[in-house]
C-alpha cells in the first residue's frame, strides 16, 4: 500500500527537522578551526579550500548535465603533455580551476598535468605566494559511462622569487605542502582535506551550496580486505606484484576493488581499509601517476588518516622529484597492507 501524502510529509518534515540537529560546519569554517585562530595564513587556508569548494561544485554542475548538454562527452581531439587524449571534460575543469583562482587573489601559479608548464596569473602574483597543484579530472575514462570521477589538489607556499618562470621551488618532496585532498563526484559530492592536522571529509549540500562537514579526523583501518589494481596489466608487472595477487588470490579475506577512478578507490580504502597498487610496467618501471599531481597529495591525505603510501622502496613524501611532470609506482592504503606489498618487492614473499 502506498503511503499517503501526509505521511510523505512528515516523513520529510522528520528528515528535516534532523538535519537541522545537525551542527552543519562549512568547509571555510572548518579550517579556522583548525588553526584556532584567525591569523593571516589561516585565513589565508580558509580562502583557498573556500576556491576549491567552488570549483568542485561547478565540475560536479557540469558533471550533472553530462547527456543533456552538448560539449560535456567525448573528446576534443587534442593530446596533452602526458601524451593522452584529453577529454572535454578535463579541459573544462582544467579551465574551471583556473578561472576560480584567479578571483583568489592568493595564488599566482597553478599548475596541473593537463598543461606543459604551470600557469601564472601576474595580477596575484605580488601577493599571491601560493601554489596550487591539481589533477583536475581522475579517471576521465568513466566520463562517459556515468561512473565516479574525482578532482585531486595540492598547497604549496611559493619559496623563492621564481624570477625564470620555472617554479623549479616545486622540485621539492610531498612534506613540503601545506594543504591537500580530493574531491569525489559520486552520488554525493565530497570533499577532504587535511591541512597536517587530520583528514577531514565534507558532503555538498545542494540545498544551501555549501559543503557541510560529514566526518572529522578519519583514521584509515591497520588493514583491511579490499585490494585495488588493474588486473588487466598483470604479465607487463614485475614478478614482485605478480607474487603478491597470486598471495591474495589465494589467501581467503580479500576482495578486489577497482573503478578506474583513483579517487573513488582511495575513498574506499580510506573508509574500509586495504591497498591501493598503481605499480610501473616493464616497459615504464617509473609508473603512470604523476607525482607532484596525484601521488604526493593523496600519499598526504593517507598518512594523516594513519596510513601509508610508498613506491615499494622509499616513501611518496620523501621523494624529490628531477621534473614537474615526473611519474612514479603508488602503493597506498592500511600501514599492515602495505607492509605485506612492500615485503613481496622487498624480500619476494
Amino acid at each position: 500500500m502506498a503511503p499517503s501524502p501526509e505521511s510523505l510529509e512528515l516523513s520529510n518534515n522528520d528528515i528535516t527537522d534532523k538535519s537541522l540537529d545537525r551542527d552543519c560546519t562549512t568547509l571555510s569554517r572548518h579550517v579556522l578551526q583548525q588553526f584556532q585562530s584567525f591569523s593571516p595564513q589561516a585565513q589565508d587556508l580558509s580562502a583557498l579550500m573556500n576556491r576549491i569548494a567552488l570549483a568542485g561544485k561547478l565540475v560536479a554542475r557540469r558533471l550533472s548535465q553530462a547527456g543533456l548538454v552538448e560539449g560535456v562527452l567525448g573528446f576534443t581531439g587534442d593530446v596533452n603533455v602526458q601524451g593522452e587524449s584529453v577529454k572535454k571534460m578535463d579541459l573544462y575543469a582544467n579551465d574551471v580551476f583556473i578561472s576560480v583562482f584567479k578571483q583568489s587573489g592568493l595564488v599566482c601559479r597553478l599548475a596541473s598535468e593537463e598543461m606543459e608548464k604551470p600557469y601564472y596569473i601576474p595580477e596575484n602574483c605580488p601577493i599571491g605566494r601560493y601554489t596550487l597543484l591539481y589533477d583536475p579530472i581522475d579517471g576521465s575514462s568513466n566520463t562517459d559511462t556515468n561512473l565516479s570521477l574525482g578532482s585531486i589538489f595540492a598547497i604549496r607556499q611559493q619559496e623563492g622569487d621564481d624570477l625564470d618562470g620555472e617554479a623549479k621551488d616545486l622540485l621539492t618532496d610531498g612534506r613540503k605542502q601545506i594543504a591537500a585532498g580530493y574531491i569525489l563526484y559520486g552520488p554525493s559530492t565530497m570533499l577532504v582535506y587535511t591541512i597536517g592536522k587530520g583528514v577531514h571529509s565534507f558532503t555538498l549540500d545542494p540545498s544551501l551550496g555549501e559543503f557541510i562537514l560529514t566526518e572529522e579526523n578519519i583514521q584509515i583501518p591497520a588493514h583491511g580486505s579490499v585490494y585495488s589494481v588493474n588486473e588487466g596489466n598483470f604479465w607487463q608487472w614485475d614478478e614482485s606484484i605478480r607474487e603478491y595477487i597470486r598471495y591474495v588470490h589465494r589467501t581467503e579475506g580479500y576482495t578486489a576493488r577497482y573503478s578506474g577512478a583513483m579517487v573513488s578507490d582511495i575513498h574506499r580504502i580510506l573508509v574500509q581499509g586495504g591497498v591501493f597498487l598503481y605499480p610501473g610496467i616493464l616497459p615504464k618501471p617509473e609508473g603512470k601517476l604523476r607525482l607532484l599531481y596525484e601521488s604526493a597529495p593523496l600519499a598526504f591525505v593517507i598518512e594523516q588518516a594513519g596510513g601509508r603510501a610508498t613506491t615499494g622502496l622509499v616513501d611518496i613524501l620523501d621523494i624529490v622529484p628531477k621534473k614537474l611532470h615526473q611519474r612514479t609506482p603508488l602503493i597506498i592504503g592500511s600501514k599492515k597492507d602495505v607492509a605485506k606489498v612492500e615485503s613481496f618487492i622487498q624480500n619476494g614473499h
